[in-house]
């Protein structure tokens, strides 16, 4: 293991492995809407960082509940239930279709049956699991769950838990001004509701490097103007907000320390200016 906060987590050496892991936590993101009561700004379909990997929280199903986690220490599927139940699943770089299967088999075994989209998963082909970079990814995103919870604990009024979203395989944490959008429908809380969003990406079609992030929503005037930490960059193609790639703190001593700068510095501009 890196003897550093943020090892280097390049993409294109462990792209397969990450689009695998990703489609593990999507079934997991499903199966946790699927059982879920809706919330606000889809808290429901998120998961949560735990010591060791990527969980559902406990789900109430019946008189029981039961927790689904991605535990990227021993690299497997965990199924807990609150009668005392287990049941794993080994994370190999098993097809969408195979891995669907596994889990669905485990949580009926237990008389949990979600109901799911049909044709999700039906993927057969398999994918790639390496667990080396695995570990250095969970060693990157559970250092950066830490720093985004301490950020989050300096907001006053609302703000999200920080959360795991699978369909973009990012963690991230919200924060609202307490202000409404004009225009906006107010009962519709996702347009509704003026926000920031922090975050981290392990990269995409519009970044394809790691990188944290930083919008607002609505675009407050000024806001790409403000000055930002070295290193850090405003984007404006494809959406606008703040971008800090992940390689300009990984392996570095200092890395929370230029990571908290970089959040609280984008976090007064956008506060300033929706004032």
């Amino acid at each position: 293991m890196s003897q550093f906060t943020f090892p280097p987590l390049p993409l294109d050496s462990w792209q397969p492995t990450r689009d695998a892991l990703a489609v593990y936590a999507r079934l997991l993101g499903k199966i946790r809407r699927a059982l879920t009561p809706p919330q606000k700004h889809w808290g429901h379909a998120s998961l949560r960082a735990a010591a060791a990997g990527l969980t559902t929280t406990p789900i109430p199903v019946g008189d029981q509940t039961f927790e689904l986690l991605l535990d990227l220490t021993a690299h497997r599927l965990a199924l807990t239930t609150s009668r005392g139940a287990r049941a794993h699943v080994e994370l190999a770089g098993q097809s969408p279709a195979a891995f669907r299967d596994a889990v669905l088999a485990a949580l009926a075994a237990q008389g949990i049956r979600p109901a799911l989209e049909g044709g999700a998963f039906d993927e057969a082909r398999e994918g790639v699991y390496d667990a080396t970079a695995v570990s250095r990814f969970w060693q990157a995103l559970s250092q950066i769950d830490a720093v985004l919870k301490a950020f989050r604990h300096g907001f006053r009024g609302e703000s999200s838990p920080v959360q795991f979203w699978p369909h973009h395989f990012d963690l991230a944490v919200t924060w609202f001004s307490g202000r409404l959008v004009p225009g906006q429908e107010p009962d519709d809380p996702e347009y509704a509701d003026e926000q920031m969003t922090f975050g981290f990406s392990t990269g995409d079609g519009g970044v394809p490097e790691p990188y944290f992030y930083a919008t607002a929503y609505p675009t407050p005037d000024g806001f790409t103007n403000a000055a930002l930490p070295e290193g850090a960059s405003w984007r404006s193609e494809g959406w606008t907000g703040a971008v800090l790639p992940y390689a300009r703190i990984a392996a570095t001593a200092d890395g929370k320390t230029r990571l908290r700068d970089f959040l609280h510095t984008v976090h007064r501009a956008g506060a300033e200016r929706m004032a």
